[in-house]
């Protein structure tokens, strides 16, 4: 992805041939900081039991990393 301007809540997906952190190859990220050098962003973990609902798995992309898809309904808080 080239440089763009980024909003919160905006979603991108890890390129899995370049992402930094193989974890999130192919990952959908939620960006909640636009950042010179790419965005910050949350990757949404499943809960357990079907009661609870899962956490968040942080994640700092750079420009090549991702490509932006879409935007969220709902963002975690």
């Amino acid at each position: 992805m080239q440089k763009q301007k980024l909003k919160p809540g905006q979603l991108v997906q890890l390129n899995p041939e370049v992402v930094g952190n193989k974890a999130f190859a192919g990952c959908i990220m939620v960006v909640t900081e636009p950042k010179e050098w790419g965005a910050q962003g949350y990757v949404q973990a499943l809960g357990e039991n079907s009661t609870e609902p899962g956490g968040q798995a942080y994640y700092r992309a750079q420009w090549q990393e991702m490509e932006l898809v879409g935007d969220v309904e709902w963002m975690a808080k």
